[in-house]
């Protein structure tokens, strides 16, 4: 497993000395089943804003409950490992959550993203970030690029 790969706790003490160093945290979460261009896009966009940037990804139980009973495609040891391996990605944490908001607020960054498919106001832990000075930003979809998409071409 990637060194990258990190625990809640040791995610919170590695956030909370960039932010005394003055580092820029950014935080992203999703499934990232079926990696593809649009997730890289997103990836890249969030790592722009920031010195370091954290995913979290949700576990294969999380992400049954999301998208309902055929998926994940990839386990979720795969989907930390090819997050991990990209070069604008610093950190990797799996969450097995309904959503992020707990590890939104023990972490604290000052930037979270969320691709497209979600208004600002729809961000979960958007609240937290804005309300400790950070911002929410929402990077535009990058159309023709989903997983679902992929799957239901697969299937045609």
């Amino acid at each position: 497993m990637s060194d990258k790969v990190k625990s809640l706790d040791e995610l919170k003490a590695i956030t909370a000395a960039a932010r005394t160093n003055a580092k820029i945290i950014v935080f992203t979460n999703g499934c990232f089943d079926l990696l593809h261009r649009g997730h890289i896009y997103l990836l890249r966009e969030a790592k722009a804003l920031g010195d370091l940037l954290v995913v979290a990804i949700n576990s294969d139980e999380s992400v049954k409950a999301i998208k309902g009973p055929t998926r994940p495609i990839l386990s979720e040891t795969d989907r930390l490992e090819l997050i991990a391996s990209m070069e604008m990605v610093d950190y990797v944490l799996l969450f097995d959550e309904p959503d992020p908001y707990n590890i939104i607020s023990i972490l604290q960054p000052h930037i979270l993203v969320k691709g497209g498919d979600w208004s600002t106001e729809e961000v979960i832990g958007g609240d937290l970030v804005q309300g400790n000075g950070g911002k929410v930003v929402v990077v535009p979809y990058l159309k023709g690029f989903s997983t679902t998409e992929i799957i239901a071409k697969i299937r045609s």
